[in-house]
């Protein structure tokens, strides 16, 4: 009966060993893909300000103001959502 309780603790202290061998490579692991992911990122960034520092600006057109008179009246992008969802609805309940 002794032999079997020594043999159980020995066991379980295998297993906690084991056990706590996995967490650590797991945390080990996941710690080294943040990392690498922090310098992929800040390397990918630094690459596309470089491209975007080579593009050349484009001037924004300005409207003369004979055609600005004749044009539709603007209608802003929260007016276009709110009509968007009105249809949505109105559909929907058909």
């Amino acid at each position: 009966m002794i032999l079997l309780t020594q043999v159980t603790n020995d066991q379980l202290v295998t297993q906690l060993q084991n056990g706590v061998t996995l967490m650590l490579l797991g945390m080990g692991t996941v710690l080294v893909f943040l990392v690498v992911l922090i310098f992929v990122t800040k390397g990918l960034s630094s690459i596309v300000k470089k491209i975007e520092a080579k593009r050349p600006q484009v001037a924004p057109v300005v409207a003369s103001s004979s055609s600005s008179l004749n044009a539709a009246p603007k209608v802003s992008a929260d007016a276009e959502i709110a009509a968007a969802i009105a249809a949505a609805v109105a559909k929907s309940r058909e």
